[in-house]
């Protein structure tokens, strides 16, 4: 039987005081170290935090922030959600991973992507429409500096390396390394190749449409003659003790996010009638613990994945709701999805 894991996710969205007022984006970051905090003592399996380089998203420094959360937990494994490696320098992207490593006695994972936002682009003077081909070259390193002591490597983004090492090392056993897969089938058979392991996120409708990927995913393992590595779905959610209150709390502020992105991206208004569809059939994993859980595992079973990551923090919905979605997510959402999981699979 899979081990089955469960996993939190922020991107340090800037949310309001209780007076109504915006928070500075340095005490958002407070915010997300409680919170991360919150899920080490719920039990929660993962934390995650996102990088973004924006007004409404306050971690630009991921590893930092994680550090911090080290300092302050003992069981949670700590890593992004995702590092942007198209716009990142693979050594450095090491370096601070193995660090936190030590910081945190073998806590960190890398999770890797190419960034649905492009605002590091400009920032660090890459090009967008080298998005493609910065990340699989990018990766290639990656993947190297995770596997290998010594390292030679040639490409065209970087200088080479002739037998160079890395320091510091990753303590015991090697890094993992995850890829974040969003809407190409591309981007999974890119994970096989490399022989990683994989979370989808499920950015909209039935999560049961992305099982594609998946076979997919799973498909170019057989034919490479090797096991399949781990795999993992992300999914936007939130819990309150009733159907009727996590919608009621989530609603508002989820429409205005969702909202502010779609008029970047040319996208229609998101409606109610949207919502409810989202929350009853697609990818938004919003209600009381038994809805929740029941749908975590539904979809985990679905896809036959190991790893469920939520995406807790959501537009300007306030710190204190947060950590009491947190709360229940480990503490109730966590036993029940796990308990109708495995009762299934011994079905």
């Amino acid at each position: 039987m899979k081990t089955l894991e469960f996993g939190l996710d922020t991107f340090g969205d800037v949310t309001r005081d209780s007076a109504g007022r915006l928070l500075s984006q340095a005490q958002v970051i407070r915010d997300v170290v409680e919170e991360a905090v919150c899920a080490d003592s719920a039990g929660v399996d993962y934390f995650g935090v996102g990088e973004h380089h924006r007004a409404d998203f306050a971690i630009s420094a991921p590893e930092t922030v994680l550090a911090a959360i080290a300092g302050r937990t003992k069981n949670i494994r700590l890593g992004t959600a995702a590092t942007i490696l198209s716009t990142d320098d693979p050594v450095r992207v090491f370096q601070r991973f193995s660090t936190l490593n030590a910081i945190s006695n073998g806590r960190a994972e890398i999770t890797v992507g190419r960034g649905w936002y492009t605002e590091s682009f400009p920032l660090f003077g890459y090009e967008p429409s080298d998005y493609n081909a910065l990340f699989e070259e990018k990766l290639n390193l990656l993947s190297a500096l995770i596997r290998k002591d010594v390292i030679t490597w040639r490409g065209t983004q970087r200088p080479a390396l002739a037998n160079q090492k890395v320091f510091p090392p990753a303590e015991q056993k090697r890094l993992k390394l995850w890829v974040a897969v969003g809407s190409t089938p591309e981007s999974a058979l890119r994970a096989a190749r490399y022989d990683l392991p994989m979370v989808v996120a499920t950015i909209g409708g039935d999560p049961q449409r992305f099982k594609s990927f998946f076979d997919i995913y799973h498909s170019a393992f057989e034919k490479l003659g090797r096991q399949p590595r781990e795999t993992g779905v992300h999914a936007t959610g939130y819990i309150a003790d009733t159907d009727e209150k996590a919608r009621e709390e989530f609603w508002p502020e989820y429409k205005k996010l969702r909202d502010k992105i779609g008029a970047e991206r040319g996208w229609a208004p998101f409606t109610e009638a949207n919502f409810v569809a989202e929350v009853s059939q697609g990818s938004l994993f919003v209600g009381s613990p038994e809805t929740v859980a029941r749908k975590i595992a539904t979809t985990m079973k679905g896809l036959n994945v190991s790893r469920f990551e939520m995406k807790y923090s959501v537009g300007e919905l306030a710190h204190e709701k947060l950590l009491k979605s947190i709360e229940l997510f480990g503490r109730k959402v966590m036993p029940m999805a796990r308990e109708m999981i495995e009762a299934k699979t011994a079905a």
